[in-house]
């Protein structure tokens, strides 16, 4: 049995990651605030603003099913918080961006690299962003948090030269996310033009077509060998 874990699994990418691994031979573990009932693989509801949790249960639970063939994490969770320059986001908003985006990460990376030290194969995808590259006003939290999951990513291949670790970037997808950024205030969030332009000219891939995007990347053979990626690119 190959074992996946995604995160934010409910909606959008991760339900998307999820419902095309859960076939027979794939034991697919979800995690998010809320149950996606769509979905047959097994879903932890946990709220990663309050990463502590997750990390403790995901622990337990690995320690309890051993055996697997491959293992596979998947950092999908994000939270955007509104628009806007970081001074005006309130401070529990900022927080549990910050939480979601890179903290629970980094502490699901490392019981799972611990947990799974036995494993023959084993994979750390990282859904980053093109913002964590670029900046952008207005989303400051957002690329902060992308910009540390990106060197998160790199100092995790560098300590564990026998995991696959890439942090990808994959692409623009039309999301609840998108949906956000584009009915922003303009006078907060200067960029809310360019997004409804985006929209407006069918750039926007589905989350469905962006997952057989990142499957296709996540099963490539020199998997790891970039650890910043971009699945356009590939």
């Amino acid at each position: 049995m190959h074992l996946y874990i995604v995160t934010g699994s409910s909606r959008g990418l991760g339900a998307a990651l999820v419902q095309q691994l859960s076939r027979p031979g794939h034991a697919v573990v979800g995690i998010a605030r809320s149950l996606n009932p769509a979905l047959k693989a097994e879903q932890w509801t946990l709220d990663l603003a309050d990463p502590l949790p997750a990390a403790e249960r995901l622990q337990a639970w690995l320690r309890a099913n051993t055996g697997w063939a491959s293992a596979t994490l998947i950092n999908n969770a994000a939270l955007l918080s509104a628009p806007g320059p970081l001074v005006a986001t309130g401070l529990a908003e900022l927080s549990a961006a910050m939480r979601v985006g890179l903290e629970a990460p980094a502490l699901l990376s490392r019981v799972f690299l611990a947990e799974t030290a036995g494993v023959a194969q084993r994979r750390i995808l990282n859904i980053s962003s093109g913002l964590g590259r670029r900046a952008m006003a207005g989303s400051a939290a957002y690329c902060a948090v992308k910009a540390g999951l990106d060197h998160l990513s790199r100092a995790l291949a560098l300590e564990s030269p026998d995991v696959g670790v890439v942090s990808l970037a994959p692409g623009v997808i039309d999301t609840d996310m998108q949906v956000q950024l584009r009915g922003a205030d303009p006078a907060r969030f200067p960029e809310q033009t360019r997004f409804q332009g985006l929209k407006d000219g069918g750039q926007l891939q589905t989350a469905d077509a962006t997952a057989t995007a990142v499957l296709s990347y996540l099963a490539r053979p020199d998997f790891g060998q970039n650890v910043i990626a971009d699945v356009r690119d590939a």
